[in-house]
C-alpha cells in the first residue's frame, strides 16, 4: 500500500519508513506529488496532523499519513510546543534544526529544571472524507542536556537526555531511538491500531 506522508522533512520520512516497513507500507513524500504543505494554524498537535493529513488525502486521492511533533518544556509551560520547528526564530535565528538547538541551549540558561516531553501525534486517513481517522501519540520524558552530545539522529537529539538508558536520542544506535523514541512510540500504536481498522480481513 502506498500512503502519502504529509511532511517534506528527509528525516522523518526515513524515520517512518523504516517504522512502518513490517507493513509493507511505501510512504511517499508530499512533495514528490507536488502537493504544497498545509497550513498548521491550531495549537494542539492532534489538530495540526489532522489537517495536515485532510490536505495531503484530499490533493493526492491516496489514504494519507501526517505527523506533527514538538518539544514540551516544562519551565516554559510546555512550549514550544506546535511550534518547534520555529523555534529558533523567535530569537532572531533562522528556521532549522541546529539554530533550535543553539536557542533552546541559550534559553534553558539559568533553569534547574531541565524536564521536557518530546510528542509524536501521527494521524492516518483512508480518503480526506474518512470519519474516522486514526490517531497515535508517543511521548517521550528527557533531560534537557547543558551541552550537544552525540551525532546521531536530527532535531533536538544531541540535547534530549533519557535517563533510562543514561544517554541522549543522539548517541543512541538508530534502531535504539526509533524503538524507543516519541515518534517510535507513536509508530508501534499506529501500526496496532492499522493492522486492526485497516488490514483485518479475517471473517466474523
Amino acid at each position: 500500500m502506498k500512503i502519502v506522508l504529509a511532511s517534506n522533512n528527509a528525516g522523518k520520512l526515513a524515520e517512518l519508513q523504516t517504522l512502518f516497513a513490517p507493513l509493507n507500507m511505501t510512504l511517499v513524500r508530499q512533495s514528490e506529488l507536488n502537493i504544497p504543505e498545509a497550513a498548521e494554524p491550531f495549537k494542539t498537535f492532534v489538530e495540526n496532523a489532522l489537517a495536515k493529513a485532510r490536505h495531503a488525502a484530499h490533493l493526492s486521492g491516496m489514504p494519507a499519513l501526517a505527523d506533527d511533533a514538538g518539544l514540551c518544556v516544562d519551565a516554559f509551560g510546555g512550549q514550544p510546543g506546535v511550534d518547534t520547528a520555529y523555534y529558533a526564530t523567535r530569537f532572531g535565528y533562522p528556521k532549522g534544526d541546529d539554530t533550535n538547538v543553539t536557542a533552546l541551549l541559550e534559553q534553558m540558561q539559568g533553569f534547574a529544571n531541565r524536564r521536557a516531553a518530546m510528542v509524536s501525534t501521527l494521524v492516518a486517513l483512508r480518503s480526506a472524507d474518512d470519519p474516522e481517522p486514526l490517531i497515535a501519540v508517543g511521548r517521550v520524558v528527557v533531560q534537557i542536556t547543558p551541552e550537544r552530545r552525540g551525532s546521531n539522529g536530527f532535531g533536538f537529539d544531541p540535547v534530549m537526555w533519557l535517563p533510562e538508558f543514561g544517554k541522549t536520542f543522539a548517541e543512541l544506535p538508530l534502531e535504539v531511538k526509533n524503538a524507543n523514541s516519541h515518534r517510535g512510540r507513536a509508530a508501534q500504536a499506529m501500526l496496532a491500531l492499522m493492522r486492526e481498522r485497516w488490514l483485518d480481513s479475517a471473517a466474523p
